[in-house]
């Protein structure tokens, strides 16, 4: 194999890396949308940054100023975290559920609260 063809190997790769990952984006797009509407909240609002981290902390009944801690290095893993699990109670899920679909698997839990039966409870 030379040069030429590793490089068209390695460009193909690369291309079919980025058509994975947008399918993956599309996804948790889509079903934080619905997730948005679930819960009375605009759909649209999932597409706009920050103010989608906005409207998740109204959802989950935390305090505005939480959205600092999205922008502070590592912090933000564990703001990830205790909203995503927060979010899963608010649709009768245990956190074992939430750290395991919303956390790890988000992109296989975010459409099963989106589309399953779960329901939202203020």
């Amino acid at each position: 194999m030379n040069q030429q063809q590793q490089i068209e190997q390695l460009t193909a790769m690369a291309g079919i890396y980025w058509i994975i990952m947008l399918i993956f984006i599309l996804i948790l797009i889509v079903s934080l949308w619905k997730i948005f509407e679930k819960t009375g909240k605009p759909g649209w609002a999932a597409i706009i940054p920050i103010y989608n981290i906005i409207i998740l902390l109204e959802i989950i009944d935390k305090p505005l100023w939480w959205i600092i801690l999205f922008f502070i290095p590592c912090i933000n893993i564990i703001a990830h975290i205790l909203v995503s699990i927060e979010l899963g109670k608010k649709f009768g899920k245990d956190t074992f559920w939430s750290i395991i679909f919303l956390v790890i698997l988000g992109f296989i839990g975010y459409p099963m609260l989106a589309f399953g039966d779960a329901q939202y409870q203020k």
